[in-house]
């Protein structure tokens, strides 16, 4: 039970993909699974976890890489948060939250992790390795910000590390300056970007020589991408996808198909998104122009032969590889409850008209076969399982991140039966 809720439905959780930024690794999160395989050593990863806890006892919501690849963050709704040392593959710091994890973020020097819970709270914790990179002992987490009651959908770091931004369901992203000792709380909100009329889903930042602190993107449930400042909140740009994911909406999806952006990811070319869209199989790729401020629809990449709908996306700093997951946890009907397929695009280095995409088979991927098999199980998995998988998601998004209307009686009722300070005590 969530906290203050009566007993609830089975919630099913997306598939997600997360890439080293040097693409030495891949993970992958499904259900409480976490698999990860090793593009090095060309092997699959054995993950270590020396605390008494396992690994997770539920839904994975987020996963992360740093900046620098030496760490990975794993945390969902078992309220746990798991700081993996990527060099051992050894859980190095577990934290217990009060409230389930939405989302995920480490410093651009990796030396705190922040992590926001579903009542709007941003923790932050530090991240520091001893020297012989052993297991540290369980450590608390400090509040450094919170959006008071709204769930908190995306974290990222500023390119710069300068800031930190926060986006919520309630259609604001909050762009907060990173304090010297983040363990003593974020005090200074530099400015808010408001301008969706739904909830952010996503947020990203495009690097560019001009903007030390980068130009960032965010992702919505009003079908758009938007460009902005984050030093002064000035929106530069927005760019409406609806149009031109509805002349490539999956057959057999409801009629009026929904094109909500559930993830983005900024390219190793530095100038192209990558977004998942709700009812289009395959993605969708932008063009951003730092110098005019402005971005365009590049290209729709359509997955033919497959109901591949994305989940995730993920992609490195070096290598033209778009890698992507679709895939759910908890599908209930299926004799599969928890699946996944991973896919690549080789992207262009440059974005010209000439510049084609390539979607790899699965011979083409790095690491082939050996790599499918750990990330997404031998398994094979009919295209009637990854539709019904996508109409699920799309149902749990909604009701997650539209709020729902009470009545008064409702409301007061959900306040008596708040557990939130039992668990304090």
């Amino acid at each position: 039970m969530e906290e203050g809720d009566n007993p609830r439905e089975i919630e099913v959780a997306p598939a997600l993909i997360a890439v080293h930024p040097a693409q030495r690794s891949v993970a992958v999160a499904v259900g409480s699974d976490l698999r990860v395989y090793d593009l090095t050593g060309d092997s699959p990863v054995s993950l270590v976890d020396d605390s008494a806890k396992p690994f997770h006892s539920d839904s994975i919501r987020a996963i992360r890489y740093g900046a620098s690849g030496k760490l990975l963050v794993s945390a969902g709704d078992d309220k746990l948060v798991k700081i993996w040392s990527t060099d051992s593959w050894l859980c190095i710091g577990s934290v217990c939250c009060e409230k389930r994890v939405s989302s995920v973020a480490v410093s651009n020097d990796g030396l705190f992790v922040c992590f926001a819970d579903k009542f709007g709270v941003v923790w932050v914790v530090s991240s520091k390795e001893n020297v012989e990179n052993q297991a540290l002992p369980d450590k608390k987490a400090a509040p450094i910000l919170a959006h008071y009651c709204s769930i908190i959908t995306s974290l990222e770091f500023s390119p710069d590390g300068r800031f930190i931004v926060s986006a919520d369901r309630d259609y604001k992203i909050r762009v907060t300056v990173v304090p010297k000792n983040p363990l003593d709380g974020a005090h200074e909100i530099q400015t808010f970007c408001l301008g969706h009329s739904e909830y952010v889903s996503c947020l990203d930042f495009i690097h560019s020589p001009d903007y030390p602190h980068g130009l960032l993107v965010s992702g919505s449930g009003d079908s758009t991408v938007r460009l902005w400042d984050v030093t002064s909140g000035s929106l530069l740009d927005t760019c409406e996808i609806g149009a031109k994911a509805e002349l490539s909406v999956t057959d057999g999806l409801e009629e009026e198909p929904c094109h909500a952006i559930t993830d983005l990811c900024t390219c190793s070319n530095g100038t192209s998104i990558a977004l998942a869209v709700q009812s289009l199989k395959g993605i969708m790729l932008l063009n951003c122009n730092p110098s005019a401020k402005t971005l365009s629809i590049a290209k729709v990449v359509l997955i033919e032969g497959e109901t591949l709908i994305p989940t995730s996306l993920g992609a490195s700093l070096s290598e033209g590889l778009l890698w992507m997951v679709t895939g759910i946890s908890k599908l209930q009907g299926f004799n599969h409850s928890s699946l996944a397929r991973v896919r690549a695009v080789s992207l262009p280095e440059d974005n010209g008209q000439d510049a084609e995409p390539v979607l790899l088979r699965d011979d083409e991927i790095p690491g082939g076969q050996k790599l499918l098999e750990r990330l997404q199980g031998s398994v094979s998995i009919g295209n009637d399982v990854f539709l019904a998988a996508a109409e699920a998601l799309k149902t749990a998004m909604r009701s997650l991140l539209i709020k729902k209307q009470y009545s008064a009686e409702k409301r007061e009722f959900r306040k008596r039966t708040r557990n939130d300070r039992k668990l304090k005590n």
